[in-house]
């Protein structure tokens, strides 16, 4: 119990140094130039991070570059794989989007948005409990649904802009101030003032699996609309720009192509 008081009592500390970092880091972020729709001044680097990171992805996958099963995906293994794992990939996206949702409400709310607050606390409230954690999507029925947010959106609020689009390991194509928005991110989530260093890692988990789940049920549309391109990195960063900046309403609706409208939810 002391240990947990103190953590909590460093909190205010820790996002202020958070905040802190930030600041510098969106103070060295470059604008983009006028009329320019992409900003990469990176583009060396990223291109090899680019290349690094799908060589990963292959090798965890067996996927080809054209996006077909590779020789390292068995046959028979693949065949024996229970019928029931896209019902569990979509258990676990749920569970660690719903573990998501706190920092969704402080984002909320540095937001200036209190409606959004609210209907995340309700859809929170409703699937920890009657959704068994998350497992179930009962709030979705009531019309309680999800509209993912976080630090850099905030950011983008505030008027910071966009920086230089960069692609980072393992964690692929971003922007210089959603980069740094991850950081701080990280500082606001809720549950690391509120739980133990072995409950907190655990949500921890549990979010990164979820993340985890989403990049896979999305792999077949990145596949098609990336992998099989003429240039996969320069299609990566468009389709990640649009649909960033769709996300954050910079992006009219009549310009994007959503690569994943097909995808259920």
């Amino acid at each position: 119990m002391p240990d947990r008081a103190a953590k909590t009592g460093l909190a205010p500390i820790r996002l202020i140094l958070a905040l802190g970092g930030v600041t510098l880091l969106l103070a060295a972020c470059s604008p983009r130039p006028h009329g320019a729709d992409i900003h990469d001044p990176f583009e060396t680097v990223n291109r090899a991070w680019f290349e690094r990171n799908l060589a990963l992805e292959q090798a965890v996958t067996g996927r080809g570059t054209d996006g077909t099963e590779g020789v390292a995906a068995d046959e028979a293994v693949v065949t024996a794989q229970p019928p029931s794992r896209g019902g569990v990939q979509r258990r676990v996206r749920r569970v660690g989007s719903n573990l998501s949702h706190p920092s969704y409400i402080v984002n909320d709310l540095l937001q200036l948005r209190p409606d959004r607050a609210m209907g995340h606390f309700f859809r929170f409230a409703v699937n920890s409990t009657v959704g068994l954690g998350g497992l179930f999507d009962p709030a979705a029925a009531m019309g309680l649904h999800a509209r993912p947010t976080d630090f850099g959106e905030t950011m983008h609020r505030w008027g910071a802009n966009e920086g230089a689009f960069v692609v980072l390991p393992l964690i692929g194509p971003t922007t210089e101030r959603d980069a740094a928005g991850t950081l701080v991110d990280v500082a606001l989530n809720p549950f690391r003032y509120v739980l133990g260093g072995r409950e907190s890692a655990a949500v921890t988990g549990a979010r990164l699996a979820g993340r985890i789940g989403d990049r896979a049920a999305y792999d077949d549309l990145i596949d098609a609309n990336v992998m099989r391109a003429t240039d996969p990195y320069a299609q990566a960063r468009l389709l990640f720009l649009q649909a960033r900046r769709h996300h954050l309403g910079e992006e009219r609706e009549d310009d994007f192509i959503d690569p994943y409208a097909d995808f259920p939810d």
